[in-house]
């Protein structure tokens, strides 16, 4: 049965070609697209609104969402929740937490709720959204697609200088110890980015794990997926030094056909699983694994479409549940806030 899906950071690079993919695909889903500012002056929910101009009989909404901000995140969850109950959405189909935040040219920056705004936003209030709209989901389930990267596996990204890491204080996870430090912006950037990609990838196993244990939730299932690298994303121009604007203008986009070749030889992956791609290709994925019937009750980590294995500290089940905990704990969900009553137990 079709029914509601809501896509976070939807005018982003990736999520704008999901969008119109979702839409022209799945016509009979609603689409509820979240973006930080829903207005034309964001040049970049100008063109998400221009793509859903394309779908007259479309059933798609525009909603602002801050994820930098808890009580933006309630807000929202408690007003698609009536939505739901008073029957102007349909139940909800799927969640694609796709919004992320990374600062490459700056330190930390704290947002209104005291947390890290890299941590927050990728990790915290997606957490957060997800909680609280678990009973929004119909009793025919449904899917919580959680957007991760290879940065998550240390090693696995030519981008990391320092591994990302989820311990052994994962309270430094919200408030980093080199908050005032000014030392190696980029490295360390990268590297809150790479750690809450960990975050959220290691979270949905513990999420997996208690929606299984109540049987009304029990047909929900949680994917993490790298969705590939995308040369052409703004991504690499957005809070990013001039070297990588220029390395994406001068080589990485114009060489993208060689550079998967070389890539595929590289790897020697059989079935080859290219993951430098365009954003195109990852806006379909994207789609395909959080909506399409062929990926009915999955659940775990893949890359692109096929099923494949995240990092040894993301599979630790003692780290699972220790971040699940402290989760609970930044996101401030209590327990009359979400269906999802064993966590509490």
């Amino acid at each position: 049965m079709a029914g509601s899906v809501i896509v976070t950071g939807a005018n982003g690079s990736v999520a704008l070609h999901a969008a119109e993919h979702l839409l022209k695909s799945y016509p009979d889903h609603t689409a509820v697209f979240t973006v930080r500012d829903a207005s034309d002056s964001d040049v970049n929910t100008k063109k998400l609104r221009d793509i859903i101009a394309q779908f007259p009989s479309a059933k798609a909404s525009i909603h602002e969402l801050d994820l930098a901000s808890l009580a933006s995140v309630n807000a929202f969850a408690d007003s698609f929740a009536a939505g739901v109950s008073s029957g102007a959405y349909p139940p909800l189909s799927a969640i694609i937490c796709n919004a992320y935040y990374w600062n490459l040219v700056a330190g930390p920056e704290l947002t209104a709720d005291g947390y890290d705004k890299t941590f927050q936003v990728n990790h915290v209030s997606h957490a957060a959204l997800v909680l609280r709209l678990l009973g929004s989901f119909g009793p025919e389930g449904g899917r919580v697609l959680l957007i991760s990267s290879d940065s998550h596996w240390p090693g696995k990204n030519n981008m990391e200088k320092y591994p990302p890491s989820l311990g052994p204080d994962m309270d430094l996870l919200v408030k980093p110890a080199e908050l005032d430090s000014a030392d190696d912006v980029q490295g360390r950037g990268y590297q809150r980015y790479a750690t809450s990609k960990l975050a959220l990838t290691t979270w949905g196993y513990a999420l997996n794990r208690y929606l299984q244990k109540q049987e009304n939730l029990s047909k929900i299932t949680a994917i993490s997926m790298n969705p590939g690298n995308f040369p052409d994303s703004r991504a690499l121009t957005r809070n990013t030094p001039v070297s990588l604007h220029e390395l994406q203008r001068d080589v990485l986009v114009p060489q993208l056909p060689n550079l998967r070749l070389q890539m595929l030889e590289y790897i020697n992956h059989t079935p080859p699983m290219p993951t430098l791609r365009t954003s195109a290709e990852g806006g379909h994925d994207v789609v395909e694994l959080a909506v399409s019937p062929a990926y009915k009750g999955e659940h775990g980590f893949f890359t692109l479409l096929e099923k494949d294995v995240s990092s040894p500290e993301s599979q630790n089940e003692a780290t699972q549940y220790e971040l699940w905990a402290k989760t609970l704990e930044w996101a401030k969900v209590p327990e009359d806030k979400t269906a999802l009553h064993v966590a509490f137990e």
